[in-house]
Parts: structure tokens; C-alpha cells; sequence
């Protein structure tokens, strides 16, 4: 029964506002991107040993073969710093570089910060080394004291401690290392530079700032081996990573490179190229343009057909196309993706099948066109209504937007289509959940299934009130939600009429003297006796009043 509180209804508004049909990710975001192992990590600890080519052109790594025996290499630990400091010291009073010494000491720095549970890095940087690590940087005829020193750097750069390398300007000899002739070098600074803009946004667009990209892009398209393509690629996803996201115009010259990429064999690459797509698609319609106008849509809708670590990012990058205009989610919907659905909602990982409802629901927000497409894919929609019942509730959640979308934004055939798959039942079962959000979108979907059900002479309310809907409805009255509160009360109100307001002045006693009178007036009763049944009067019962007074 519908409870009187006037104040509350005072006016009655859409539950979800239609903007938001068409959804970008932001809870959704923050859950999916906490899982590190999908999407890789931000920063990276430096390497563990040197790469070959820097042993072999350094003899000195090693220490003399003894009895076929080589002696460990020397260990360096905080205890060590005063000394090294002093050497430094040293080098700096005499004015020589000497490149052997150096190396050792950025070496034996590098190691003290090596270690992998709590490396000390405070202890380095009180101890006035990071200046001194940041000149090596610019010793362009001692590649090996580069390398160690950049290492050093990059250790840093691994911890909290990543703004301290930027203040004390290491940025632009690191960006300038990127197009040393040793590759070693390169990889090194390329490692550093996407640890420090993993850190932050911050960070990141004074790297962008710095004109890191284009000589990364560089080193990407023409490796010298695989290994600092990998480490170039992954910076390359740092660069673009974050919110808010870069300026198209300081990551767009990077798509050519990942889509030649995307068609190589580097299966590592692949990965952290497609992240680092999914981070450039994610943002406006601007930043979705330059990623089709590449003609990436059909490789990645062809990534989807498979499982591989590529599925998650391939997958991300499709839906923030589609969360575009019309005409780029028909791009998408003409690279043949909903052939995907199938595997997509059927795979064992929860997050793929969340992400397919989700990119399923911005394009059910599209054209009645591509709505009717998403229906036309057999047992597409009859699953995800399934879904909007039975699957976890992450999952469930964005199968309702796609129950939602197509009933408030399809034609009537549309609607009743998503009602014979089950869409009336679905939504009932979500009438009593603690979301007051997903609440408004599944009565705005029922509201909108109802009207057409008038227009179309289906009796859908029996539908809701066979599943218990109607019951809900009303408990829905007492939803601390004034909005949920004011639905509720509208879909009561408009589908499943109101006894309560047609029994006020017809059933109300009415005092006539000492007397009350019940029910409809005399006159009318009579009046309406003769005119509907002429033979009123031969035996038919009186109506009368009733005296209670006291005699």
C-alpha cells in the first residue's frame, strides 16, 4: 500500500540521469586496475645482474680465475658509503675522470641499493651521492660508468624516493642517454625514465616535458634487441599511464609504433604495448580518433578470440572506443566484435566477463541500429539477463546497465525482445539490493518496460507482480533514498493504479443529524437503479441509514 507522505512526492524525476547510459570507467576502473598481475606494475626494481654485452666489454666485472675458480664479486654495503664518498671526493679535488674508479664507485653504490627487502636508499641520498651518480650521466666517452650510474638511479627511482632524482635534475641527461650508441645504456636510462613516470602524473608530464617520447619511440622502432624493446615498450605504457591523462599531441606519434608492434612476435612487448594503447583510448572522443584512425579495430577485435595475456588490455582498449560517439562504436561493431561475445562472456576469469558486459552497455547506449545488433546476436542478450540475476555481483552489476540501456533507450520491439529473454524477472530479483545507484537504473529499466507493455496491450505487470516485483515496489516506499523512494512510488502509482484515493469520499460516514450514512448517496443509488435495472423495487434490499445515537 502506498504510504501519504506528501513531502516526498512532491516531485518525481528520473532515477539515472540518460548521460550516463553511455558510462567511462571510474569505480570500475579503480577495482579492475588494482589487479597488478593483468596490468603489470608501474615501477619496476632495476636488474638483477648486468646485461652480456656490458660483461664482455668489461673484464674487470669479474674477478681472476684462481685454481678454475672465479672469487666473488665484491659486496658492498652501507658501511662502505663514507668510502666511496671519499674516493669521490677525491676524483673531484684532482679533476681527473678516471672512468675505472668511477665505475667501481657508481658500481658499488648501485649494489648497496640492490637488495630487495628495504634497500637503503635514504642512507645513499644523505650522504650527498645522487649528484655525483647525476654528472656520470654525462661522461659520453665512459659508457660503463653511464651504465652503472643510471642503474644506481634507477634504484632510486624504484622507491618512494623517485621526486628526489627529479629535483636534483636527472631528468635530461637520462632523456639524453636514450641516444647513447651503447644500447645497454639506452635500456638502462629508457628502465630509469618509466620508473619515474610510473610514480605519478605528476612526474610523468616532466618526463613528456622533458621530450622523452620521441627518442623512446626511436629506440622502438629500430631495437637492437629484444630485451630493450620489452624495457622501452613498458616505459612507453608509463608515459601514457594516468589520470588525467596526457595531451593527445604528446602521445599520438607513439600509435604507429605500437601498432607495428602489435603485429610482431614479441609476445612481452604485445602487452605493454596494448596497455599502454588502452591508457591513450581512455579519454575523449579526440583521444579515440587517434587510435581508429590507425585501423586498430579489426587486430583488436582479433585479439579477442582467444585466451592470452593480451585479452584483458585488447579488451579495456574496445571498450573505451565505445564509450566514444555513435560512429566510433560502429567501428568497433563492423570489425565484427560481437562474434567475440560468446567466448568473452563465457570466459573463467570474472574480470573479462565484467568487461564484456560493460563494453556490451555502452554500445546497447548507441543507435536503436546498434542496439538492435547486440539483440540480433543469438543468445548474446538472453545471457547477459541471466548474468544480471545469477552471477557475482561485480558482473551482475554490469549486466544490469545492459538490461537498463536497452530497455530505456530501444524501440518497443526492442523492449519486448529483452522482456521474452527474462529482463522482467532479472530486474525484479534487484528490486530489494543495498545499491541505491543500480537501484534507480533497474526501476527506470522496469518503468520503461512497463509503458510499452501499455503500448503494446502485454500485460507486463502480471509479469512483475508473478515475481514478487509488486511487493517489492511497495517495500521500496520505506528506502531511505527519497529518489528510489519517488520511482517506486510512480511505477505503484502509474502501472498498478491506487485504491487508497478511491475510497475517500464514497466509503467515508457522513454525520446527517444524529445520524451516519454509509456509502453512496441515496439519490445517486436510485438513480442508478432505475436506469441500469428497471425492476428495482420488487424485492430488491433498501439502502437506509443507521441511527447510532443513544436512545
Amino acid at each position: 500500500m502506498i504510504n501519504n507522505r506528501d513531502d516526498r512526492r512532491s516531485q518525481f524525476k528520473k532515477g539515472i540521469d540518460a548521460d550516463e547510459s553511455r558510462r567511462r570507467r571510474t569505480e570500475t576502473t579503480i577495482s579492475l586496475r588494482k589487479s597488478k598481475k593483468d596490468e603489470g606494475i608501474a615501477k619496476r626494481r632495476a636488474r638483477v645482474v648486468a646485461p652480456t654485452t656490458m660483461v664482455a666489454n668489461d673484464a674487470s666485472s669479474f674477478a681472476p680465475v684462481v685454481h678454475g675458480e672465479s672469487k666473488r664479486e665484491q659486496v658492498y654495503t652501507t658501511q662502505d658509503i663514507p668510502s666511496l664518498m671519499q674516493q669521490l671526493y677525491e676524483i673531484q679535488q684532482s679533476g681527473v675522470m678516471d672512468g675505472d674508479k668511477l665505475k667501481k664507485i657508481a658500481q658499488g653504490f648501485r649494489k648497496i641499493m640492490s637488495v630487495e627487502n628495504n634497500p637503503p636508499v635514504h642512507e645513499v641520498l644523505n650522504s650527498g651521492a645522487l649528484p655525483f651518480l647525476i654528472q656520470m650521466l654525462s661522461l659520453v666517452d665512459k659508457p660503463l660508468v653511464q651504465f652503472e650510474a643510471a642503474w644506481a638511479i634507477t634504484n632510486i627511482a624504484s622507491t618512494d624516493q623517485t621526486a628526489v632524482i627529479v629535483d636534483a635534475g636527472a631528468i635530461p641527461p637520462l632523456v639524453q642517454l636514450l641516444t647513447s650508441a651503447n644500447a645497454d645504456v639506452r635500456e638502462q636510462a629508457a628502465w630509469c625514465l618509466g620508473n619515474v613516470a610510473g610514480d605519478s602524473t605528476a612526474l610523468r608530464d616532466v618526463v613528456l616535458a622533458a621530450n622523452a617520447m620521441q627518442p623512446l619511440i626511436l629506440n622502438i622502432i629500430k631495437p637492437e634487441n629484444n630485451s630493450l624493446l620489452t624495457n622501452c615498450v613498458w616505459a612507453l605504457s608509463n608515459f601514457c599511464r594516468g589520470k588525467p591523462q596526457p595531451a593527445i599531441g604528446q602521445v599520438e606519434s607513439a600509435i604507429p609504433a605500437i601498432v607495428d608492434i602489435l603485429r610482431g612476435d614479441n609476445e612481452d612487448a604485445k602487452i605493454d604495448a596494448l596497455w599502454a594503447l588502452s591508457y591513450i583510448s581512455d579519454g575523449g572522443e579526440e583521444h579515440v580518433d587517434a587510435v581508429l584512425q590507425s585501423n586498430l579495430a579489426p587486430l583488436l577485435v582479433e585479439i579477442l578470440g582467444e585466451e592470452s595475456k593480451m585479452l584483458t588490455p585488447a579488451l579495456r582498449t574496445v571498450g573505451n572506443i565505445v564509450t566514444g560517439n555513435d560512429k566510433q562504436t560502429q567501428a568497433i561493431l563492423d570489425a565484427n566484435f560481437l562474434e567475440r561475445m560468446k567466448f568473452l562472456l563465457n570466459n573463467e576469469r570474472r574480470a573479462i566477463k565484467k568487461e564484456a558486459c560493460w563494453v556490451l552497455s555502452n554500445i546497447a547506449a548507441g543507435t536503436e541500429t546498434q542496439i538492435g545488433s547486440v539483440l540480433g546476436r543469438q543468445g548474446c542478450m538472453a545471457q547477459v539477463v541471466e548474468m544480471a540475476e545469477h552471477a557475482t555481483w561485480e558482473v551482475r552489476k554490469e549486466a544490469i546497465w545492459v538490461v537498463s540501456n536497452v530497455a530505456t533507450g530501444g524501440t518497443k520491439y526492442h523492449v519486448q525482445s529483452v522482456v521474452e529473454c527474462g529482463a522482467i524477472d532479472s530486474l525484479c530479483s534487484l528490486l530489494d539490493i543495498n545499491d541505491t545507484k543500480m537501484l534507480l537504473v533497474s526501476l527506470d529499466a522496469l518503468e520503461s518496460i512497463l509503458r510499452v507493455g501499455q503500448e503494446l496491450g502485454k500485460d507486463y505487470t502480471s509479469f512483475v507482480d508473478e515475481c514478487d516485483g509488486l511487493e517489492k515496489l511497495e517495500q521500496l516506499q520505506e528506502h531511505q533514498s527519497d529518489d528510489v523512494y519517488k520511482k517506486a512510488v510512480e511505477i505503484i502509482e502509474t502501472f498498478f493504479g491506487c485504491e487508497d484515493e478511491a475510497e475517500d469520499e464514497n466509503l467515508a460516514p457522513t454525520l446527517n443529524g444524529d445520524t451516519y450514512a454509509f456509502g453512496i448517496p441515496q439519490k445517486q443509488i436510485n438513480e442508478s437503479f432505475e436506469e441500469e435495472c428497471p425492476a428495482n423495487g420488487h424485492g430488491s434490499q433498501p439502502f437506509a441509514t443507521y441511527n447510532f445515537a443513544a436512545v
